[in-house]
This record gives C-alpha cells, sequence and structure tokens, in this order.
C-alpha cells in the first residue's frame, strides 16, 4: 500500500488559484442532466482502496443500474490538483472523486463539488459520519465532500531491535527514548526531515496551535507561541540527537530503513504494517521488498503518547468523496456514492485498517493486536488541519516542510517559528 497516503501529497501552486476563484464559482454550472443507461466515472487516489471493495464497488452499481457501468481510474496523489482543477472544470469532468481531506476545503469553496442536501445527508449516515471529515467537507453551512475514511498514525517498534529498552508512555520520555536508543547505525526514531505530519502533535501536546481563526475572520498561526516552541524544541532534539534520517529527505518508502533494522521507533500510517509485513522479494520487480520474516514477525505498535500519558493528539489523515458539480449523471453518481458510503463497502475499508467514514463501524477495525489497538487510541483522538480553503496554498508552497527541514539542520527554532507563522497568516489572510 502507498505508506505515504495519510496526508497525501502536497498541493502544487495552483491551488492558490483554486482559493481566490471561490466567488467565481470555478466549478461552473452543471451539465445538462440525462435519463436512461450510462457510464459512471469514479477517480479513486492511490492504492489505499482494496481490489474488493473496487470490484464491489462497480459490481454492485453495475446490478442495481442495468446498462448502465461503473469505470474506476486510479489518479497519484502527485499532481493531484493540478489535474482535477483541469478535469472538474472541463467538459469530461469525472462524476465521483476522492479528494485528500487536507485539499477538500479549496475545491469546495471554489465550486467545484454539487452540494449534497440535508435529506441526503441524513440517508448517507448523517451523525454518524465522522465529525471531522465532515467539517473539512463542508463550505459556508453546506455540505460537498462527505467522508471516505481515515487513518491515524501509529509508532512501530520491533522487539529485536528495542530489546530491554522499556516502552515510553510520555511524550517526555519518548524523546528521551529517542537520544538514548540513537547509534551511527539506529535512529532512535526514524524522522525524515521534511515530515511535518508527525509534528504537529508536538505542537498540540505543549499547547499550542497551527492557526486559529479569531472572531473578524482573521487567521494567527501558533508556531512561534509557548506552546508551539515547546513542541519545536522537542522535535529538534529528536531530529538532531536521536535520528539518522537526512533533514532534507521526504516521508517514503519508510518501511526500507524499519526492515534493514536501522530503526527503534517509527511513527507512520496505520497501514505501513502491509509493507513491512510483505515478502522480502517481492513478486512485482518493482515493489519495494519488505521483512515479513524478521523484523515484521514480531512487529509491535503503540499510539504515540501524550505530554502526561495516554494518547497524543495526531493529525488525522485520509479522504473525502464528492460528487463533480459538473458530472454529466449525477443521478448515477449518487447511486455510486451511496455505495461508498454503504456499510457492506465500508466495512470492506475496514478490513484492511482504515477507519471507515461511519463512527458506528469502527469497531470492525480489528483491534486485536498492539497495531489495531493504538490506531484506534490514535483516531479516537486525532485533530485536523485549520478548515481554510487556503490551508491547501500553505501546503503547496512547502512552508511546512522547508520549515522542518531547517529544524532539522539544527537552526535556530524561534526564528524558523516567527518566519513560519508570518507566511501562514499571510496565505490564510490574503
Amino acid at each position: 500500500m502507498n505508506t505515504n497516503r495519510l496526508v497525501g501529497a502536497a498541493a502544487s501552486a495552483i491551488t492558490l488559484t483554486l482559493a481566490l476563484s471561490a466567488c467565481g464559482n470555478a466549478g461552473g454550472a452543471a451539465a445538462p442532466e440525462e435519463t436512461g443507461p450510462g457510464e459512471v466515472r469514479v477517480w479513486l487516489v492511490g492504492t489505499d482502496t482494496p481490489p474488493e471493495a473496487r470490484d464491489y464497488l462497480k459490481k454492485t452499481f453495475e446490478e442495481e443500474n442495468p446498462g448502465s457501468t461503473l469505470t474506476i481510474e486510479e489518479q497519484a496523489w502527485d499532481g493531484l490538483v493540478d489535474k482535477y482543477t483541469t478535469a472538474l472544470s472541463g467538459s469530461d469532468a469525472p462524476d465521483v472523486v476522492e479528494i485528500g481531506n487536507t485539499q477538500a476545503a479549496a475545491f469546495t469553496s471554489a465550486g467545484y463539488f454539487r452540494e449534497i442536501t440535508a435529506d441526503e445527508f441524513e440517508t448517507l449516515g448523517g451523525s454518524d459520519l465522522l465529525p471531522g471529515f465532515v467539517e473539512a467537507g463542508d463550505w459556508e453551512g453546506k455540505h460537498y465532500a462527505l467522508p471516505y475514511y481515515s487513518g491515524s498514525r501509529v509508532v512501530f517498534y520491533s522487539k529485536q531491535v528495542l530489546g530491554d529498552t522499556e516502552v515510553p508512555t510520555t511524550l517526555d520520555e519518548y524523546v528521551e527514548t529517542a537520544v538514548d536508543l540513537k547509534t551511527d547505525d539506529l535512529s532512535g526514531v526514524y524522522w525524515p526531515g521534511q515530515d511535518w505530519y508527525n509534528a504537529l502533535p508536538f505542537i498540540w501536546e505543549n499547547g499550542g496551535y497551527v492557526a486559529e481563526q479569531a472572531e473578524d475572520g482573521t487567521w494567527d498561526a501558533g508556531f512561534s507561541s509557548e506552546g508551539g516552541l515547546a513542541g519545536l524544541e522537542q522535535i529538534q532534539t529528536i531530529m538532531t540527537k536521536g535520528n539518522n534520517a537526512p533533514s532534507d529527505a521526504q516521508e517514503t518508502d519508510l518501511q526500507v530503513p524499519f526492515c534493514e533494522g536501522k530503526v527503534a521507533f517509527l511513527s507512520a500510517p496505520s497501514w505501513i504494517q502491509w509493507s513491512i509485513n510483505a515478502p522480502e522479494k517481492p513478486e512485482d520487480p518493482d515493489g519495494v521488498p519488505g521483512c515479513a520474516s524478521t523484523y515484521g514477525k514480531d512487529l509491535e505498535g503503540l499510539a504515540l503518547p501524550g505530554k502526561d500519558g495516554g494518547a497524543a493528539q495526531v493529525f488525522a489523515g485520509g479522504s473525502n468523496i464528492a460528487i463533480a458539480q459538473k458530472s454529466a449523471r449525477p443521478d448515477l453518481a449518487m447511486s455510486a456514492y451511496e455505495i461508498l458510503l454503504s456499510d457492506e463497502y465500508q466495512s470492506i475499508l475496514a478490513g484492511i485498517g482504515l477507519f471507515p467514514a461511519k463512527t458506528s463501524l469502527f469497531e470492525q477495525v480489528d483491534q486485536s493486536t498492539s497495531i489495531g489497538k493504538a490506531a484506534a487510541e490514535a483516531a479516537a483522538n486525532a485533530k485536523l488541519t485549520p478548515a481554510s480553503p487556503k490551508w491547501a496554498d500553505v501546503e503547496s508552497k512547502t512552508l511546512l516542510q522547508t520549515a522542518f527541514s531547517r529544524i532539522a539542520a539544527g537552526e535556530d527554532v524561534k526564528t524558523i517559528a516567527e518566519k513560519l507563522d508570518a507566511d501562514i497568516e499571510e496565505i490564510l489572510n490574503s
């Protein structure tokens, strides 16, 4: 599975245009409606949706809509915003699309998605739907992109590597253990410098914030707040004293150093377990080898510990799903949409460890293992990025990646934080 999926790819610079176009309804008018059998195109991103779910969607849709066909077209996270901007505003728009939760606001505010009415919302799940993801897909009090699935980060470790070291129970212990375990060949915590997703819990747990909106509508960024700075100091301690990952590295193929036995703790999307537990020699010549018979055989997980114990507040990765405003067959698109949010379909996602769109189905995620239990604990305490349609512009300019790379390189934390806050506020308040 795509181990970098939890957050999706960073949006490209074109998202600035997306945000600015909100007042102009960039999605345009809906296409003239047709009737009778037709074709529906569903865009799913990456490989997180398993084959059995895709097969169920296609088979069920075509059984319920005789004469109609459903085609799934897989998209890549890299360059997704550019592609969606072009496709959703054109005459050949797909009908149903998956979108990363941090990107949803930019598209909903720009008018690219069809409104989900109050009655439809209740039929599709209503209050049972993940509230944070519902909020991410809302705009001006209306629903546009509903939850598809969510994921959470788990701290992975192998007992073979950890040995007699005690598993940390607080965030301070996590930092201290990382430093104590680090050698030239072993990262106490493996943390690529550009990975800002793992940084957010340290900000939140220390009482800081990413960005908050005042009553007058202006945004205030909080990396340079007292709590923000405290969190950044802990991050820099791990990155510089407990970690061997390059300061300019991205969060990709994290299972590789883990399977080489060079990692004590690895905070990553819960579904990276499948990559770690992949065969050492994958059938696909282009596949990444795992370590099923070595470090995978005693793989364990824990929720990132909080400042005072318990599970820390972590970033909630995942996706929303929407019907394109320019879908040529919104009736058939809604039929596919209903299947995607059905208990039967969502249960398939739960079966591979993804947290479904409906909270009532969370119990179907296997929590009998330490990894499943940790993922559930983390998901229950997860948070999202600021609900601004311009947040995608913050990501597109790689402000966070640049800032944390500098922190990993040992530069002054306060200077970096103040510059980051200023840049975020300039974008969100423009």
